[in-house]
């Protein structure tokens, strides 16, 4: 099938940005430049602006121009955190392992359980969780989110019922199941990509359009799963690196 024509011109953008022939801070050709150039109308050259302003790569400037967006650093989230005798957050160890703070903004609330969060807890849809949104914040900026659901019938009526509350706040799933019996054996992480949400991004600061991994978490006993997250990670921040012991 033929590209239209916008998405051509976007692509080529792209990958100047991507080869460094177009840097952080680059103005790009004008309109009536990329008009001639690409030999297209003006509106099919701002379409193409607005996809790229759209997934991050640009940023206008009023009165200026169009710009290649300077993006944060991007930095390495090793994924290492599931080991023995862990008693604090896997995430504050990561950034104090980066040179920073590491800290949430949480809220846990009932809800029943939707199909798909009940499936991937072994339980029936409509079951009680307990479900918390966490804002993972490092040095008081919002870099990661998540959502996580733990089974009540597991949870209820113990000191860890809520995860952020009680003598187990911030301790991280593990340490805190271990306190009420639970042990932990497996962690399964299924990592996809997809645009951000416009909750998400107004959340995280990240531009309508920008891509985000989602890593799919779920802690399991022996018998059973006992917690289960959708993690999302800004691309432009963060890359995923995995440290697996090989027997």
């Amino acid at each position: 099938m033929t590209q239209p024509a916008y998405q051509r011109i976007a692509d080529d953008l792209r990958r100047q940005i991507a080869d460094g022939v177009l840097a952080p801070g680059d103005k790009i050709p004008s309109r009536p430049q990329l008009r001639e150039r690409y030999g297209v109308s003006d509106a099919v050259a701002l379409q193409a602006v607005r996809l790229l302003t759209s997934e991050g790569h640009l940023e206008a400037r009023s009165g200026s121009g169009t710009y290649v967006r300077r993006r944060p650093e991007l930095k390495r989230l090793s994924r290492y955190w599931y080991k023995e005798g862990r008693t604090t957050s896997p995430f504050r160890e990561e950034m104090e392992r980066q040179g920073r703070t590491g800290d949430w903004r949480v809220s846990s609330s009932t809800e029943q359980a939707a199909e798909a969060v009940a499936e991937r807890l072994g339980i029936a849809a409509g079951d009680d969780v307990m479900c918390s949104r966490y804002t993972y914040l490092a040095d008081g900026c919002p870099v990661m989110a998540s959502v996580s659901w733990e089974p009540l019938a597991i949870t209820r009526g113990t000191q860890i019922m809520f995860p952020e509350e009680g003598p187990y706040a911030g301790a991280g799933v593990v340490a805190r199941m271990r306190a009420i019996g639970q042990r932990v054996e497996t962690a399964e992480e299924v990592v996809t990509a997809r645009p951000i949400l416009a909750a998400e991004a107004e959340e995280l600061g990240e531009p309508v359009g920008a891509i985000v991994m989602v890593i799919r978490r779920t802690y399991r006993t022996a018998d059973r799963p006992v917690e289960t997250a959708d993690i999302v990670i800004p691309t432009d921040r963060y890359e995923l690196g995995y440290l697996i012991p090989v027997g």
